[in-house]
């Protein structure tokens, strides 16, 4: 079963996840980010979701975690609880 970790920021509104990834390509920190904007209790994480397997994650999500780059910030991502920016850190 293919595993991955990975971090996210929930929010809101499309909007705010756009400004959020406007900053994280000019240089902002995802963690102190996740910390001060995101809707999810992993926010107190820096966003980090840990390890999860294939199938976990709604599919929207699992879309971007499994088939998208490592390392690259991906989003805005619309599923039922908001809209994400999510990075994989890995996956195996």
């Amino acid at each position: 079963m293919p595993r991955a970790c990975a971090r996210h920021i929930l929010v809101n509104t499309r909007e705010q996840a756009e400004k959020l990834k406007q900053q994280l390509d000019q240089g902002a920190d995802f963690s102190q980010l996740a910390k001060k904007f995101s809707q999810c209790p992993s926010k107190k994480n820096g966003g980090s979701l840990g390890e999860f397997s294939k199938g976990d994650m709604v599919k929207a999500f699992d879309d971007v975690v499994f088939k998208g780059p490592l390392l690259k910030v991906q989003g805005p991502v619309k599923t039922q609880f908001g809209w994400h920016l999510i990075e994989t850190i890995y996956r195996s």
